[in-house]
């Protein structure tokens, strides 16, 4: 009886196993601390560009309506 037993634990087991790798699952991948940081440094930068970018263009335009 044991044997049985334990084959079926085995062969069971690898069902289990061969299920768990068809279902993917939804979490995001995980991100390190120095990476998100990264990000973040990289995210501000593009945004104080655009910052610049727009109060150049405002002040331009500003010039222009002056003329």
């Amino acid at each position: 009886m044991n044997r049985k037993k334990k084959i079926n634990q085995i062969l069971k087991k690898k069902i289990k196993k061969q299920n768990s790798k068809l279902h993917t699952s939804n979490k995001p991948k995980y991100i390190s601390k120095s990476e998100r940081a990264k990000m973040e440094q990289e995210a501000a930068q593009a945004t104080e560009v655009q910052a610049d970018q727009s109060t150049t263009e405002t002040a331009a335009q500003s010039e222009q309506k002056e003329d």
